[in-house]
């Protein structure tokens, strides 16, 4: 999970590299945090995506097979 000051930092890189360019240094540490915002954004959506069941409008479960194998997965290993 990113932490506020995380988020905080990713948006003043951001604010900075639109304006005023950023030094090599900064541009490192943005490239880092972005990598590390993707990732954790990543993992929760497929965290999410793993714990949903469709069902039709007559209540039947239509959770496509590559959902329910990675669920599977998940909770066997």
């Amino acid at each position: 999970m990113l932490t506020p000051d995380k988020i905080k930092r990713i948006n003043e890189l951001s604010k900075k590299s639109k304006t005023i360019g950023l030094s090599i240094e900064e541009a490192k540490e943005q490239t880092s945090l972005r990598k590390e915002y993707l990732e954790t954004f990543r993992s929760s959506m497929r965290d999410t995506i793993e714990h949903v069941k469709v069902l039709d409008p007559e209540g039947n479960d239509v959770t496509p097979d590559k959902v329910k194998e990675a669920r599977t997965k998940k909770f066997l290993n």
